[in-house]
């Protein structure tokens, strides 16, 4: 008997059959090799980071930036998952916390999420107000819609009807998701100052020489801006407070140098002093027309209930208290002595 011959094609078929049993199974392979990494828990340089995801960040991207923070991630894997969940168009910008412990698919459904850490924005006590938008302007997560407003259309926008936005806002730290818009801060600053300013003038003291809560959010700026030692605020208000009982010139640098404004170089000159502009107190009697920044609450609060003083002159000791006076001849000796070197 004879052998039965394959025919060609037969062959061709079986090789063919093989050929595509092995690649089947070598994608089979590194299916599960891939789905085993897409499950494990990902390496981290430390037990949580953060990362921070801009927006329109593309997966790429993203992962670049977990193994940039600490995150072992392969970038490939990651692009992938987020493609094969048809995440890759829902990952939302903000700043994330990977913890140990999470996968990718978890670090994936965080993002698609937007489960972003809150962000954080310091208003310092005694910054202006041209302080506070340059920081707004400066946070990356911070949607910057007041960027090309004017000051006076931010307070339209606001509601108020101040015609000047200095003194208005009150420093805190403000807490808000990403994306924000730099118009809430304000919002919510402007109304926690005229808040705070509301209550502290119906709990004032009696017989102040001020005649509305605007005229208390100039004194209280001013005591901001020369207090050294929080503990004195009552006493530097208590001294201006007698100064404008009595009609006394204010003169105190702070509103000389807020006058000059960008002119100001860091070194208030004799000129300075003698150069009449609305903010110099040393020419113009009373209070300036406007608050020279933004006052906290203690400052508020020390403008509205002063300390009982008959001090009508202060001066710095050069450890951040002063040296308060009664008397111009006081005074001048605690000049001489605290200022010039001289002894008593």
């Amino acid at each position: 008997m004879s052998a039965v011959r394959r025919s060609p094609s037969a062959q061709q078929g079986r090789v063919l059959l093989i050929a595509l049993a092995l690649i089947l199974l070598a994608t089979l392979s590194a299916a599960a090799g891939l789905w085993h990494l897409y499950q494990k828990p990902l390496p981290l340089r430390e037990e949580r980071v953060e990362i921070v995801v801009a927006p329109g960040a593309s997966a790429r991207a993203i992962a670049q930036a977990l193994r940039e923070n600490g995150v072992d991630v392969n970038a490939d894997l990651f692009v992938a998952a987020a493609r094969w969940t048809e995440a890759a168009q829902k990952l939302r910008a903000g700043r994330y916390e990977v913890t140990r412990g999470m996968r990718i698919a978890d670090v994936i459904d965080r993002l698609v999420r937007g489960e972003t850490l809150k962000e954080r924005l310091t208003v310092v006590e005694g910054w202006t107000f041209r302080e506070m938008r340059a920081a707004l302007a400066s946070h990356l997560l911070l949607k910057r819609d007041s960027e090309k407003m004017t000051d006076a259309q931010v307070l339209a926008a606001l509601g108020s009807t101040e015609p000047h936005p200095e003194g208005l806002f009150a420093p805190d730290t403000y807490v808000f998701d990403a994306g924000s818009s730099d118009l809430d801060i304000l919002r919510q600053a402007y109304r926690a100052q005229q808040t705070r300013l509301a209550k502290a003038w119906q709990d004032r003291a009696a017989d102040l020489p001020l005649k509305s809560p605007y005229e208390a959010l100039v004194l209280a700026s001013i005591v901001e801006k020369e207090t050294g030692q929080s503990a004195e605020r009552g006493m530097i208000a208590g001294v201006f407070v007698n100064r404008l009982r009595i009609g006394m010139l204010l003169q105190t640098d702070p509103t000389v140098i807020y006058g000059l404004g960008q002119k100001f170089d860091g070194n208030l000159r004799k000129r300075d002093l003698t150069a009449d502009t609305p903010y110099n107190t040393y020419t113009r009697a009373g209070l300036p027309p406007t608050p020279i920044a933004l006052p906290g609450p203690a400052s508020i609060e020390a403008a509205l209930r002063p300390e009982q003083t008959r001090a009508l002159y202060f001066v710095a000791r050069g450890d951040g208290t002063s040296q308060f006076s009664e008397t111009l001849a006081e005074h001048n000796r605690a000049v001489a002595r605290y200022q010039l070197g001289a002894k008593r």
